[in-house]
């Protein structure tokens, strides 16, 4: 009985932390450190004094965005003769290739064995030469100042890398997957803007960020969460992450919950990788400090036990509701009716998953469970791969 009570206790406790009370302390931390020190404005560079930039994009098979991906980026507020566009299409055998061939502007890097993303970033990289590189997917559309703003923000010395902002495209209505990635997005916005106020962001979106070139290092070929990786290095080496919502990506929600099944349990498996890879950082608190707490708190427990304590807590609410006296009962009959009750709202929300519905609040509960659902099958899916020499993944359909 008493084991049973310190697991539920225990494992609530860290399911709210890592929901809701890392964030709120977070915040409050945030708030107390500013009242000695302000956060520091770097305003935009005057072209003259804006250094050279190669925008680095991984794409396979992208036939069907080149043209569009290439018109946003010719668009973009940055000088043409600093701009450096690298397309590196390993692998692709449909028609990117051929679209890349009517824009000059592009310098494109191809070989036929497709070995995935991070083998992609390690071989174009030996063909970069600015002090900058700015990675970015082919289906994202990038604001016009986006590279102005990051550039500003490597104005501070102690920046290794920054993190632009992924926002997914709004839709008068939206699907489970959409509107769900959508706030989770938000979400995860607000805290990477917090995190880097206090002290750096914990990890970039592959959708949009940036390096210094000489920071780089190649990462092994079937690493699945490249961007983490490579940030969290940078990060490791005494540098900060900046997170830097000036400057965003813009791209469409899956296609539905099968599609976004793939990219969440492909998510969660990198995470798994990515906390055994960067070991060091997660057994030396005493040498990160506040990376490590931002890491542990913001990452670690999201991709390891607090899904597992999670699913683990309607069992345990029910033991002990059977198992405890009259006074500790009430207390369990509560919290046992309010697990109850957001399941049946995810549960009606998986109904609502396949119809399009304008109100996206309906859809947090199901997201929130099939998110934490897929961190358990990301365990299957890293050990499936455990023989796989390469970092190739299937794509999640885009909604239109």
């Amino acid at each position: 009985m008493i084991v049973l009570e310190i697991i539920f206790w225990v494992g609530l406790c860290t399911v709210f932390y890592t929901y809701v009370g890392y964030g709120a302390l977070l915040y409050l931390l945030v708030k107390l450190k500013e009242c000695f020190r302000k956060p520091v404005q770097y305003p935009l560079p005057e072209d003259a004094a804006l250094p050279p930039v190669t925008l680095f994009i991984a794409a396979y098979n992208e036939e069907l965005v080149v043209d569009e991906k290439m018109r946003n980026t010719l668009a973009l507020d940055y000088p043409a003769d600093k701009l450096r566009v690298l397309w590196v299409t390993d692998g692709s055998n449909d028609a990117t290739n051929q679209r890349l061939q009517n824009w000059p502007q592009a310098t494109v890097l191809h070989q036929p064995e497709r070995q995935g993303k991070t083998a992609a970033l390690n071989r174009g990289m030996t063909y970069v030469e600015t002090p900058l590189v700015v990675f970015t997917d082919a289906n994202t559309h990038l604001n016009s100042q986006a590279i102005r703003h990051i550039v500003a923000t490597f104005a501070d010395p102690r920046v290794g890398c920054v993190a632009g902002e992924k926002r997914i495209a709004v839709q008068e209505k939206e699907n489970a997957a959409s509107g769900g990635e959508g706030f989770y997005w938000k979400y995860e916005s607000t805290l990477k803007a917090l995190d880097t106020r206090l002290y750096s962001a914990v990890g970039a979106a592959g959708e949009l960020f940036a390096v210094r070139r000489e920071l780089f290092e190649p990462m092994p070929v079937d690493t699945l969460l490249d961007d983490f990786v490579l940030s969290l290095r940078i990060a490791m080496k005494g540098f900060l992450i900046a997170y830097c919502a000036q400057a965003y990506a813009v791209e469409s929600g899956s296609a539905d919950m099968h599609e976004e099944e793939k990219r969440k349990v492909r998510i969660a498996a990198g995470g798994l990788q990515s906390v055994w890879r960067l070991r060091a950082l997660l057994l030396r608190p005493f040498r990160y400090r506040w990376l490590w707490f931002e890491y542990v708190s913001h990452r670690v427990l999201r991709w390891s036990v607090t899904p597992v304590l999670l699913f683990l807590l309607l069992p345990l609410n029910a033991a002990l509701l059977v198992l405890s006296d009259r006074e500790c009962s009430r207390l369990y009959l509560v919290l046992l009716l309010l697990q109850l009750l957001f399941y049946a709202a995810g549960m009606y929300g998986r109904l609502l998953a396949g119809k399009n519905i304008k109100n996206k609040v309906l859809f947090i509960p199901y997201y929130f469970l099939f998110m934490n659902l897929n961190v358990i099958k990301g365990f299957a899916y890293l050990h499936k791969r455990k023989t796989s020499r390469n970092g190739a993944w299937e794509k999640a359909k885009r909604a239109n």
